[in-house]
Order: structure tokens, then sequence, then C-alpha cells
């Protein structure tokens, strides 16, 4: 087993576009990490990176004690599960997960029992003798994951591995990827577009724009504490709600307002509010801490809004409203046992001590 750690990289590609830029990176030892963010990020180039499979511009890459930027792919102890599972159609499941090892010259033995033990862990030993083609798409994922344990790796990388499952499958291999690393202990780096696998599965996540690392933290961290916009809106569904506002009354008295409504400052806010006191601030509120009047919690800050009800998801479990305040849209996640139709009228509370507030000029959080 060995930890990371990404040292002023830059990834550059013909006609300027800077990939990575300047990523500064250090993962722990047995540590779950998801690299996420919206296509175009940077994060499976950060991946390939580390994996050999594209060359460094700048900077160093450590695997445990050692650089490994000259180092081939072939020579970094890692394995590599990508989003396509690249099994060859002839070969049983069994030699699928053998080949590798075979390919090194493994002792016949020791492979018998490395692929015997991973699909133990996999939950495939009555698949050994099937093919590729009898196999639905969770299955060979799966064996796609075999086939890297079976290498006994210092570290374990996925990029995308359950973009091609349907919606009950990827909850399932999700849970079950996470239950392997609690088994094997090993370094896992995971790359993913999706904030619920990042939040559901890691250890650490870092969010990632434009070939920039925006913020590192635990998956709750991230929700109570983000940084910036960027990482307040990617994290959490649905996305935190925005609205352009300003800080108005007085030191004593300070309120946001967004125009359409204003919502009282809640005084542990205060001291950290008032040096933007008549200035432009971007508030944002999660969905799911406005509630419907009558279904609030009892022990919130709460402020009330009025809005209008423009469209109405039933969750079962919980009701997305798609709620209008003038011309701004906002979304709410109420008790499922609200009952309004589009084109009512509601009061709404909002939780106001999960408010959050930025500068617009930076996109920085005014306080974390």
């Amino acid at each position: 087993m060995a930890g990371v750690r990404f040292e002023h990289i830059f990834k550059r590609f013909a006609g300027g576009v800077t990939a990575v830029n300047d990523l500064n990176l250090d993962i722990k030892d047995g540590e779950f990490l998801v690299l996420v963010g919206p296509s175009g990020c940077g994060k499976s180039t950060a991946l390939r990176l580390l994996a050999g499979l594209e060359e460094i511009s700048d900077g160093n890459i450590w695997i445990g004690d050692r650089v490994v930027n000259d180092v081939p792919p072939k020579d970094r102890d890692i394995a590599m599960v990508f989003q396509s599972y690249a099994l060859y159609p002839h070969m049983s499941v069994y030699d699928n997960m053998a080949f590798g090892l075979k390919l090194r010259k493994t002792p016949k033995n020791e492979i018998d029992k490395r692929v015997k033990d991973a699909a133990e862990i996999l939950g495939l030993t009555h698949l050994l003798e099937r093919k590729p083609k009898q196999l639905s798409g969770g299955q060979r994922q799966r064996v796609a994951v075999g086939r890297a344990i079976v290498r006994q790796p210092a570290v374990f990388l996925f990029d995308e591995p359950l973009s091609n499952l349907d919606a009950k499958l990827r909850v399932q291999t999700r849970a079950e990827i996470s239950k392997l690393h609690q088994s094997l202990k090993t370094t896992f780096i995971y790359v993913t577009h999706d904030q619920v696998e990042a939040m559901t599965m890691a250890s650490r996540i870092a969010v990632m724009r434009d070939g920039i690392l925006q913020q590192l933290d635990t998956p709750q961290n991230l929700y109570d504490h983000p940084g910036n916009i960027f990482t307040a809106g990617f994290i959490g569904s649905p996305a935190m709600n925005f609205f352009d506002s300003t800080i108005t009354g007085s030191p004593q008295e300070m309120y946001v307002d967004a125009g359409t409504f204003r919502v009282r400052v809640p005084q542990q806010y205060a001291a950290r509010v008032q040096p933007f006191l008549g200035k432009e601030v971007i508030f944002g509120m999660r969905p799911e801490d406005i509630h419907a009047r009558g279904f609030e919690p009892g022990n919130i800050t709460s402020a009330p809004v009025n809005a209008q009800v423009d469209v109405t998801e039933l969750m079962g479990s919980e009701i997305y409203l798609y709620l209008l305040s003038g011309k701004k849209q906002f979304v709410a996640r109420v008790d499922p046992r609200v009952r309004v139709h589009p084109g009512d009228n509601l009061e709404l509370v909002m939780n106001m001590d999960s408010m959050k507030l930025f500068d617009p000029k930076t996109e920085k959080a005014i306080y974390t």
C-alpha cells in the first residue's frame, strides 16, 4: 500500500490548453479519495497522469516514497478500472481476471488463489466459467474490478466505472466498491462527475474546475462549509439556490435583501457579515433548508418568504417544489404531506442558520 502526492502538477496540451493547473494533492495511504467535477475539469487527466498514460508537463507525482514521472505504467504498482469494461470476449471470467498475472509469469497456484479470492470478495465464484456475453453489465464491471484486485496493487484507480450502469445497478455497485475498500484497506482514487457518488463513497473529495483544485475536504465539510460558489452549487442535489442580494439595515439589525423578499441575518453571523453592509452579495440557501410553513423544524432561526408554486415533483419521501419569487426560480425540498398545486401561493420558511453568503467579485464564501 502507498500514499500518492501530486506536487505542482501541470498538463498542457497543444493549442495552449491547460488541462491540469498547478495541482497539489496529498492522498493518504489507504484513503478513498474522489476527484469530482464537470466534464473537462481535468479530473480524468489527473488520473491518467498518475497512471502514466499521459506525460506530465511540470511537477512531480509520488507513489509512496518514489517519484514516478519517468516510471512506465506497468511498473507503477497501480491498477486501473475504466468506464469501459474492456474484457476479452473469447475468455472466461477466470481467464479475464488471470490474464495480467499470466503475462507476468506468476506461478499457476498463486494465480488460482488470487483469482478465487477476488471472485469470493466480489460474488463472482459461480460465474468464473462464463464468458462476458453471458454476464449483466454489473457483473462485467465486477470482473473488471476483480482483474484489478488480483494484481494486489498499492493504488487502485477508477475512472467513472459506473457510468455505463443503470440507476439501480449504480447504487448497488457503489456500495460494493465502498465495501471492497473497507476490506482491502488500499488507496483508492476515484474519478466521477456524479456528486452523489462522491458524497457516498469518499473519505475526502477533491472538487475540480477548469483544471484547478477548488476545495479538498470530507464530504460533510464540503456540504456544510463550501469555500466558493462553484463548490456550493456542485455539492448537493438539487443544487443550492443562489439569489443576487444586498446587505441592508444597520449593524444591530442586518437583512439580506433579494429584491422580492427580505430575510434577517442571524446574530451568529452578524460580525462576519457587517463588513458587507450596503454591498452586493450572493445569498445561498439549500433546497432542504426551505420548508413549507407548518412543517419546519422547531429549533431553527426561521425567516418567512412567500412564493408561487411553478412545478411540483413528488419523490415519495419528499416533494421538490419549483417556486417563483418575482422572476427568480428556486427549489425547495419539502415534507411529502404538503398539498400544493402549480399556481398556488405558498408561505415558506428559510432556515437562516444554514444560510451562505458569497462575494460576487471573488465568488468566495464570506464565511465558512
